[in-house]
């Protein structure tokens, strides 16, 4: 004999940081909530996040910070619930934090404290949170009624937040597009974002051996373009400039990388040829660039010889190429290296004030299902707190 399904003012499939928020704001609104994780533990990524310091928001988050085919949709949910609002959170509880580069804010000890706040702040509004629980099936008839492992639950309200597709050895699923799709919401092309990149075979002079070289530089992807570091792989580039252009770059277009930020690289050389005539140029770039690299880069670029032997074409056109070398890549290292899913559920057809579908009565989607992703660096989090407070405030 089967059971008669638990009643619930609220749903929330997935706790992680998103679900966290949501589930903390309805119920300390009143709500009585039920918040469901498949996995054996919330927060898993939270606790993975920032090296486990957690990266858990931004000084400088900002709409135009956020990938979306609406670009306009994250303004809403971002000034409702801001930065500020969730660095008071973490001060109230006593969480110790400091600001690495970049406006990001780290915990000086672990993402741990990050996961326990939030769970405090659950208890706190009553929900409950139930891991280890796996989902057979959704259905709505007035009400949502969600099929578990546990049981079956029912509700008006139902909020998807199981994230993207992105470390599925985390537990990624493709959950809330399942159930998004089944009620007529649309979903956009997706793909990893936040990833590092595979070099074409053909692209020069990448090698293998270059791999753990990492300089600053500035990576481009046509008008858009990031100045931090970047790490040479055994396979391709990574490190935050790449990891940035990552989500806006597309399979089979060129990124151009500017490894020699504010140095006129030309000035430069045909100034060493005249002080140092004698000196290879594999010596002269070991000055400005790493000692592999400018070996790398001499080797592919410059005739075997000293400078006073290479003429002034050749050296003018050896700096153009540093100053926008074309690395070519085939591929990223997809979802199971991507720090996040780009893309996802379509925001038209979502409120932006409160994160509903526009066609179904009671459901939701918020963080990293929805189609907002953000820069690297505390931006993705601080989505996952606003939009997750949005909607813990409708629901």
């Amino acid at each position: 004999m089967t059971s008669a399904p638990q009643n619930f003012d609220v749903i929330i499939i997935g706790a992680g940081a998103a679900g966290l928020m949501c589930a903390l704001t309805a119920g300390q609104r009143g709500r009585k909530v039920l918040l469901l994780e498949h996995t054996d533990k919330a927060g898993s990524k939270i606790l993975i996040s920032g090296g486990g310091r957690c990266n858990f928001t931004n000084l400088d988050c900002a709409p135009n910070r956020f990938l979306s085919d609406n670009p306009h949709f994250a303004k809403s949910a971002l000034a409702r619930y801001t930065q500020a609002d969730f660095v008071a959170l973490v001060r109230r509880h006593g969480i110790a934090y400091h600001e690495k580069t970049l406006g990001q804010l780290f915990c000086n000890g672990s993402a741990r404290a990050i996961v326990a706040m939030l769970l405090a702040e659950c208890a706190a509004g009553g929900v409950d949170l139930r891991t280890n629980t796996q989902i057979s099936n959704v259905t709505h008839d007035g009400h949502f009624c969600v099929e578990t492992s546990a049981g079956a639950f029912t509700a008006p309200s139902l909020v998807l937040a199981t994230g993207g597709l992105s470390i599925p050895k985390m537990g990624a699923t493709g959950l809330s597009y399942d159930i998004a799709r089944q009620f007529g919401l649309g979903i956009t092309h997706t793909r990893p974002g936040l990833v590092p990149l595979k070099a074409s075979s053909d692209a020069r002079p990448f090698d293998p051996s270059l791999a753990g070289v990492a300089l600053d530089a500035v990576a481009t992807f046509e008008k858009t373009n990031f100045r931090e570091s970047i790490l040479f792989t055994h396979r391709g580039l990574s490190g935050p400039a790449i990891l940035q252009i990552s989500s806006y770059w597309r399979e089979g277009q060129p990124i151009t990388v500017d490894l020699l930020p504010g140095i006129d690289a030309a000035a430069f050389l045909i100034e060493r040829k005249r002080t140092r005539p004698k000196a290879l140029a594999q010596t002269v770039l070991s000055e400005i660039l790493p000692h592999r690299l400018a070996h790398a880069l001499a080797a592919e670029y410059l005739p075997d010889s000293a400078l006073a032997d290479i003429p002034d074409r050749a050296l003018t056109a050896c700096a153009s190429a540093l100053k926008a070398w074309p690395f070519k890549a085939d591929a990223s290292e997809g979802y199971a290296k991507a720090e996040v899913t780009a893309g996802g559920i379509d925001t038209r057809d979502l409120s932006s004030k409160t994160l509903a579908a526009n066609s179904v009565p009671g459901l939701y989607a918020i963080g990293e299902a929805v189609d907002v992703t953000g820069w690297l660096g505390g931006y993705n989090f601080q989505w996952a707190w606003s939009s997750g407070y949005a909607a813990g405030q409708a629901v």
